[in-house]
Order: C-alpha cells, then sequence, then structure tokens
C-alpha cells in the first residue's frame, strides 16, 4: 500500500510539471519518502492544481474534513502545500518541486536535522535528474532581471517595472524569507561566500502565508529598502517573474548557489534569456582599471580591454548593475539595450508566450 502511495506521487509530481518534475529513479523516491509520510503522500496526490475546499480535497480521500484539514495544515506549515484564505474559507492547491516545494521548505531559515537531510536530498535528487534529462534549453525567459535604478544613466527611459521600489510601494505586506538556494547550500556545509541568506521578498497574499505558516517573517517598506541596499552591496542579483504587472516576490541572487541563474549561465547565451534590458557603459575618463567590476560580475561576462577599460560580452551580460554598484570611482552607467522587448504583462501572457516560442 505505502509503495504505492509513492509510485502514484511520482505520477502527480510529473503531471505538476516545473523543474525537477517527478523522474522514475531511486533519488526520486529517497527525497519523497522523507518530504511526505504515507498520509501526507495521500492528501498530496489528492491536492488539485486550483485552489479547493478542504470538503473536495477530504471527498477524495475518504476523511472527515477534521482530519483532512489537520494533516493538510502540517503539510502546510512545512510548504509542501499551497494555501490561500477567502472570504469562503481556507483553500489548498498542490505544488510542484519548483516553483514551490523546495523554496518554501527553507523559508523560515530552520537548521534541524530534518532540513539538513532534506537538502541534501534535494541536492542528490537535482543532480541525477540532470544525469537522466540533460540540461534545459530555455527558449523564452520565465525570469527577469530588475536592475538598480540608481545606477542607470541620466536620459534613459526607466520604466516602472525596472524599479525594485515599485513593488515595495505597492504592496502593503511584504514578507522575507531565506533564500532557497543559499539556505540549502548551507544545510549541506557549502561555502556562501558572504552573501546574505535571509533577503528573498514576497509581496501581497503570499507574503501573508509565508510569514504566518512559514517562518518568514513581515518587514516594513523602509527595512525592505535596507536589505536590498545589502543586497547590492553584496553583489546580488534583483530576479523576478517576466511579467510587468503581476510581480508578488523578488529573489536575490548569486552566481554560486541560485538554481536560476545556474540553468541560465549552461545556456550557450545566457544574456539573452536572462536580462534586464539594460547594458553597462564605461568613462574612460574615470576608469581606474582596478577590476572591481570584473570580479563582481555574476555571468562573468567582463574582461579588460586593450585600453584598460573593461569590455563587456552582450552574449552572457544580465544588465544587472552589479558591475555599476560596485565601481569605487563611479565609472560605470547602465543604458537602455535598443529594440528590447517590453516583458508580458500577466501570468497569462507569459504563459502563452513561452507556448508560442516552444
Amino acid at each position: 500500500m505505502t509503495q504505492a502511495l509513492y509510485r502514484e506521487l511520482l505520477e502527480v509530481m510529473k503531471s505538476r510539471g516545473g523543474p525537477y518534475a517527478g523522474l522514475d529513479i531511486p533519488e526520486f523516491f529517497a527525497l519523497v519518502e522523507k518530504l511526505f509520510d504515507p498520509e501526507e503522500a495521500e492528501i498530496n496526490n489528492a491536492l488539485p492544481r486550483k485552489p479547493a475546499p478542504i470538503e473536495e480535497i477530504a471527498a477524495k480521500t475518504g476523511r472527515s474534513p477534521e482530519e483532512a484539514s489537520k494533516i493538510l495544515e502540517r503539510m502546510a506549515s512545512r510548504g509542501l502545500c499551497g494555501v490561500s484564505r477567502t472570504p469562503g474559507g481556507v483553500l489548498y492547491r498542490g505544488l510542484p518541486f519548483m516553483p514551490g516545494i523546495f523554496e518554501f521548505m527553507f523559508i523560515g531559515g530552520r537548521e534541524t536535522e530534518r532540513e539538513k537531510t532534506i537538502a541534501r536530498l534535494i541536492n542528490t535528487y537535482k543532480k541525477a535528474y540532470t544525469t537522466v534529462r540533460g540540461v534545459e534549453k530555455i527558449a523564452y525567459p520565465v525570469t527577469r532581471v530588475i536592475p538598480v535604478a540608481r545606477t542607470i544613466k541620466a536620459g534613459n527611459t526607466i520604466h516602472t517595472y525596472d524599479q525594485v521600489m515599485t513593488y515595495i510601494d505597492k504592496y502593503d505586506f511584504i514578507g522575507v524569507g531565506a533564500c532557497y538556494c543559499r539556505q540549502a547550500a548551507k544545510l549541506r556545509g557549502e561555502e556562501l561566500h558572504g552573501m546574505p541568506v535571509g533577503v528573498c521578498m514576497w509581496f501581497g497574499d503570499i507574503a501573508e502565508n509565508l510569514s504566518e505558516r512559514l517562518g518568514g517573517r513581515q518587514v516594513s517598506k523602509e527595512e525592505a529598502k535596507d536589505i536590498l541596499d545589502r543586497c547590492e552591496e553584496a553583489g546580488l542579483i534583483h530576479m523576478s517573474r517576466n511579467t510587468t504587472d503581476e510581480i508578488d516576490f523578488m529573489c536575490n541572487c548569486d552566481r554560486w548557489h541560485c538554481e536560476v541563474v545556474g540553468q541560465i549561465l549552461k545556456q550557450p547565451r545566457p544574456g539573452l534569456v536572462f536580462n534586464s534590458g539594460f547594458d553597462p557603459s564605461f568613462d574612460p575618463e574615470r576608469c581606474v582599471a582596478c577590476e572591481t567590476c570584473i570580479e563582481r560580475c555574476p555571468p562573468e561576462a567582463l574582461r579588460m580591454g586593450e585600453a584598460n577599460v573593461p569590455v563587456v560580452n552582450t552574449d552572457r551580460c544580465f544588465g544587472c548593475g552589479v558591475c555599476a554598484t560596485g565601481c569605487p570611482e563611479g565609472a560605470i552607467a547602465m543604458e537602455n539595450k535598443p529594440g528590447f522587448p517590453i516583458p508580458p504583462k500577466t501570468v497569462k501572457d507569459l504563459v502563452n508566450a513561452l507556448k508560442s516560442s516552444s
């Protein structure tokens, strides 16, 4: 019976899609048997992708609403299912591994033996998955870089969606939690290169849920701005969904551990599938050839030119502005890329763009 539950769970996680969807390999079963106990596996297998009331989920499993609710709340506290509040009551939905369970599990920054074990099992599964499936080709960007607005050269167009403060000003509830990638690396005992961990942001309803159930915390707009300043000083990349209107999270990513950046850098031309729409411009009169920008550049897109001024490989450059924020001489500014396309407006528009590019 238990084995059948986890075989069914394999098919469920396949159907939910996303990176590292279910794959019939030993590493998958080692992971999910640690993530879900048999009761939770049964409930997970009954969860729809769209939010559903407890009565509907309970009926699928033959449990009472009270019993199913108890299990679901236990799962919700560990990031194993999605939760949303409505005037009609609490709704639950099934999550893919990514984006979803893998990120939600580590938001609270817990460092128990269970979290350490799961961090290792996830890493082992991801490596085994990639060995079987290879590197996924990215035909259309799902995520995008948000540049550091203060580094953009005067006279250039700065859209509202190109400014991190747009999202901080828009939402009343802002939540902060641990970066999944760096927290998991920390739990595995890996070097973090001095990068901060508790700096990933969520906005609106999802931020309330993460703060209430998963160990995130609510912050003021001023503290959110201070966190972003620390991220820029550390050389992290502001990243979010590739839409202009429907943004409910902002990650602050590094080159060593970030799942998105790591997959992007495996592409033939990373800068084409992960970009802000800006390129760095170098002032030869102010540049002292200290090479700080070269050391900070996440995609390693810079090299020193013959005139002792950095030159950029636009096939690799993200347009993040990390080079500009670290320049001690203020010799770098970001300029608009000619003809750079406007991102899709909504998630629905993004899904349509992904379908048309496949």
